[in-house]
């Protein structure tokens, strides 16, 4: 799915919008056990709690596509004959109105997802989308409806302890602590099946969700996906940077990484002002042509490029915003850290003073120490 599709689901999820009749789930203690499920008519709802209910399962499609947004591939031999399969379809088919159907996920859920202990909630919402037939121009022809994408989404939020809060009691006539006992908060992760693409439902295709990208909970995708569990974003950077500094043993120079973060944030901005929907790849093969420019060897560029394959697979595209940070270029030392912003990461430079090593910064317009404007020392 890309951008575009995201998004317009996205927008769906608004009681005026959506066919979500009625929301699913159940509420899991820190023991595993079941304490309470959930099965509410929205329309029978306080417009107020349908709305809570709606934006969390729309966060489910919030972030970027190859960060927080997974995109989880079937064989064709799953989806002709696995368990895994036939359980989300039969949640979709069913429109989750089979209570033996949700109970068996919700268990596969429980069995699996490990959660650090803490309680959490299961979301499950039916959606039929009427999708409008989009002219040439991009405008949607609602009365020109084609198909109907049919799908299910599913969150997992953890739910915690409230924060005492000073509050009016008015049989008293005075202020006391306030504890919301269990607060409901964003989900940590979810997903939606089938996959949206090209405006039409992909029975071989799911999108997961994660909160944090560097935390996918791959026992959780395991479990409900059974796929190769997809690299998370810091294992992705791990990767890139070990590939880097196996192929360009000895000649890793500043100047080198540099000129590789330069030119990835570059492509990030650009395709972000271009508004292209479709995700921002790169091959090792592009990354090698940047090495190339920085004097590195032929045996160096492949080196990288055989590292790389073995790390992400043959023939793989990689997202620049899983291998960089592009709002800061960060330098360690054993003792000190410098970060800067990336615009600005020319600034600095390498020296060897005396036998030193040093990191040089050009200080032409004034100095700060902790806010207070510092003087330099005349010698």
């Amino acid at each position: 799915m890309n951008q575009k599709e995201i998004g317009e689901l996205r927008r769906r999820f608004r009681a005026d919008r959506s066919a979500i009749s009625r929301i699913y789930g159940c509420y899991v203690n820190a023991n595993k056990e079941v304490v309470a499920y959930l099965d509410e008519s929205l329309g029978q709802l306080p417009p107020e709690e349908s709305e809570k209910y709606l934006g969390l399962l729309k966060k489910t499609l919030s972030g970027t596509p190859g960060k927080n947004l997974i995109d989880i591939v079937f064989s064709t031999q799953q989806v002709a004959d696995s368990e895994e399969h036939r359980l989300l379809c039969a949640l979709r088919d069913s429109q989750l109105k089979d209570g033996e159907i949700r109970q068996e996920f919700y268990q596969k859920v429980i069995d699996n997802l490990d959660m650090d202990g803490g309680n959490y909630l299961i979301l499950l919402a039916h959606d039929a989308y009427d999708v409008p037939h989009r002219s040439k121009d991009g405008e949607d022809l609602d009365d020109a409806s084609e198909t109907v994408f049919s799908y299910v989404v599913c969150c997992i939020c953890p739910v915690r302890d409230g924060k005492p809060e000073l509050g009016y009691c008015p049989g008293e006539n005075e202020f006391h602590n306030c504890l919301p006992s269990q607060v409901v908060t964003p989900p940590e992760l979810g997903f939606l099946f089938p996959a949206f693409d090209d405006r039409a439902a992909n029975l071989y295709n799911a999108l997961a969700y994660a909160r944090k990208p560097d935390q996918l909970h791959h026992e959780f995708l395991d479990a409900i996906f059974h796929t190769e569990p997809p690299m998370s974003a810091g294992e992705q950077r791990e990767a890139f940077q070990n590939a880097l500094s196996q192929a360009l043993e000895g000649t890793c120079s500043l100047e080198v990484v540099q000129a590789v973060h330069e030119q990835l944030a570059d492509r990030i901005q650009q395709h972000k002002d271009s508004h292209d929907p479709e995700p921002l790849a790169v091959t090792p093969k592009e990354v090698g042509a940047i090495l190339q420019d920085c004097g590195a060897t032929e045996e160096q560029i492949t080196a990288f490029c055989d590292s790389c394959g073995e790390q992400f697979g043959q023939d793989a595209v990689l997202s620049p915003e899983n291998l960089i940070d592009r709002k800061r270029f960060e330098v360690k030392t054993a003792d000190v850290t410098v970060t800067l912003p990336p615009e600005c990461s020319y600034l600095l430079e390498t020296r060897v003073i005396d036998g030193k090593k040093y990191l040089l910064i050009p200080a032409e317009n004034g100095l700060e120490v902790n806010g207070l404007p510092v003087d330099w020392t005349q010698t």
